[in-house]
């Protein structure tokens, strides 16, 4: 399994980014994938989830409304699309993925909104 991210940058607050990331080394289109991220000094977080067909997301409260995940199941990529971006969504953000128990994890991609 390898998951690469990318898309990450400096942004200012009120901007938009766009992070996303490629899969390869499994069924892509079986299996939920997820954006979690982690700031400084805090705990790794989920951010959204989407199901193995794109039918179905999850958001945690702090990014509704502002953030969307999509699919791409005949290119094996997830996309973050994240608007209207804040300083308290610095952080490095990682692509994840659960499979038969186990967690996997991309490098993360580092995400800094400040002006």
């Amino acid at each position: 399994v390898h998951l690469v991210e990318s898309g990450g940058g400096l942004v200012q607050p009120g901007g938009s980014l766009r992070l996303s990331c490629a899969a390869s080394g499994f069924t892509f289109s079986n299996y939920a994938m997820s954006w979690y991220r982690q700031a400084p000094g805090k705990g790794r977080e989920l951010v959204a989830r989407i199901s193995s067909a794109g039918g179905s997301t999850n958001y945690a409260d702090s990014v509704k409304g502002r953030f969307t995940i999509v699919r791409d199941n005949a290119k094996n990529t997830v996309d973050l699309q994240m608007s209207s971006l804040k300083p308290g969504d610095t952080a490095v953000y990682y692509c994840n993925t659960l499979i038969l128990g186990y967690h996997y994890w991309g490098q993360g991609t580092q995400v800094t909104v400040s002006s």
